[in-house]
């Protein structure tokens, strides 16, 4: 006799096993996050298959481990012919249990701390308590400081009192031509900051901090690249708007195009965010300031599209969703680059990146050929510093050339 699960699954009998009285929320759980018929049934079947196991294996509710489904995958292998799914759907049905506190929360081994994370766990409660930096930041530093103490002592006992000039300079001559410029000197800076707080500790009694080289670091050496106002056109008019993504992909290359936001600040946005009697919007701009911004015509008109006949249900207050279940905001800022480097393939257009700063700079570019002031573009772009904004008058040859001397020697 076939049994049905909240109207949306219907399996071949009645689910056994320690699982079968929480399979209905199961299922509204998945559900609610956007999966397709077929794939929301082979999930519930799993499920209720690796219940009526675990029933007869003798395996309590209480006593489910992480260890489980790997043994009943093994087990199913010999008489169902695998899927490459199986393993995440099982994942996701023990996440369901511990977050519904059914079962009990995994543990992870405990694992002996080496010598170098005991002096790293010290020195980020220093950054973060002493120096306040920003979070985003302190992951810089700790990997370049667990680089640098893990060439020099190994598993073996952090001694700082045995550091000598020398090896500060051995270590960043290795190190800095293998990174970017930025990294490079981010390197120095980081090194400078651990050693002045050795010296702090008193685990070091030279003023180490002062045999890190400098990396040379001119300001403003190159042209930011910028996208031209023709491949914009073109690549915009490329998107396919009658479908759901393509509908999401036009609004987001127009956030992008239109207003320069960074892809943090695009994939950040969430509905309330948006205020449409005023025509305004806020976005979450870096350091965690809210700037208001306004919403043009074209922009406001192709979100309110996608929000209307292209964004899945979901309970997720972020304007722009994944297209695939589960159906959440995006992760990371890769999802938007990723998004524009496709957008980009699709439409033959050669540009002179893959990311999204290109429309970024492309915006300030325009904004500044069309007389708009530094100050204004800084203000735009959400510069914290004028510094920023100054490298975006090397793009204008135009003025630069009436500021250009004449030749003392006349035309050669």
């Amino acid at each position: 006799m076939k049994y049905t699960i909240n109207d949306k699954v219907v399996l071949s009998r009645a689910p056994e096993g320690p699982l079968a009285d929480h399979l209905g929320s199961f299922t509204e759980c998945i559900s609610e996050q956007g999966y397709a018929a077929n794939s929301l049934w082979q999930r519930v079947h799993l499920a209720a298959c690796f219940s009526s196991w675990l029933g007869k294996q003798g395996i309590r509710l209480r006593s489910i481990s992480s260890d489980h489904p790997a043994q009943y995958l093994r087990y199913r292998a010999r008489r169902v012919r695998p899927t490459r799914s199986d393993v995440a759907a099982l994942r996701h049905l023990l996440d369901f249990l511990r977050r519904e506190r059914l079962i009990r929360a995994s543990k992870e081994p405990s694992r002996r701390i080496t010598p170098v994370e005991r002096c790293l766990h010290g020195f980020e409660r220093y950054l973060r308590q002493e120096r306040a930096l920003a979070n985003a930041t302190i992951p810089n530093y700790l990997g370049f400081i667990q680089s640098f103490l893990s060439h020099h002592f190994g598993n073996r006992t952090v001694q700082l009192g045995r550091l000598r000039p020398q090896d500060i300079v051995r270590f960043v001559q290795r190190e800095a031509p293998r990174l970017h410029l930025k990294r490079a000197k981010l390197l120095t800076t980081a090194l400078r900051s651990f050693l002045q707080y050795a010296r702090y500790r008193g685990d070091i009694r030279l003023d180490l901090a002062a045999a890190v080289p400098t990396v040379a670091n001119w300001s403003m050496t190159s042209i930011p690249r910028a996208i031209p106002p023709e491949q914009v056109d073109q690549l915009l008019a490329s998107i396919e708007r009658h479908s759901a993504i393509g509908r999401r992909d036009y609004a987001i290359l127009l956030l992008l195009a239109r207003l320069g936001l960074r892809s943090s600040e695009v994939l950040l946005l969430e509905l309330d965010d948006i205020d449409w009697e005023e025509g305004r919007f806020s976005i979450r701009a870096k350091g965690g300031k809210h700037t208001e911004l306004p919403l043009p015509n074209d922009v406001g008109k192709a979100i309110a599209e996608y929000l209307r006949y292209g964004r899945p249900a979901s309970a997720s207050r972020r304007v722009f969703l994944r297209g695939k279940a589960p159906i959440r905001g995006f992760l990371g800022q890769s999802a938007i680059g990723s998004l524009v480097r496709n957008a980009l393939k699709r439409a033959g257009v050669t540009a002179p990146t893959n990311g999204a700063h290109q429309f970024r700079h492309a915006l300030a570019t325009q904004m500044l050929r069309h007389g708009a002031s530094l100050t204004e573009i800084g203000e735009l772009l959400g510069h914290r510093r004028p510094q920023t904004t100054k490298i975006y008058a090397k793009v204008d040859l135009d003025a630069l050339r009436m500021l250009a001397l004449p030749w003392p020697g006349g035309v050669q």
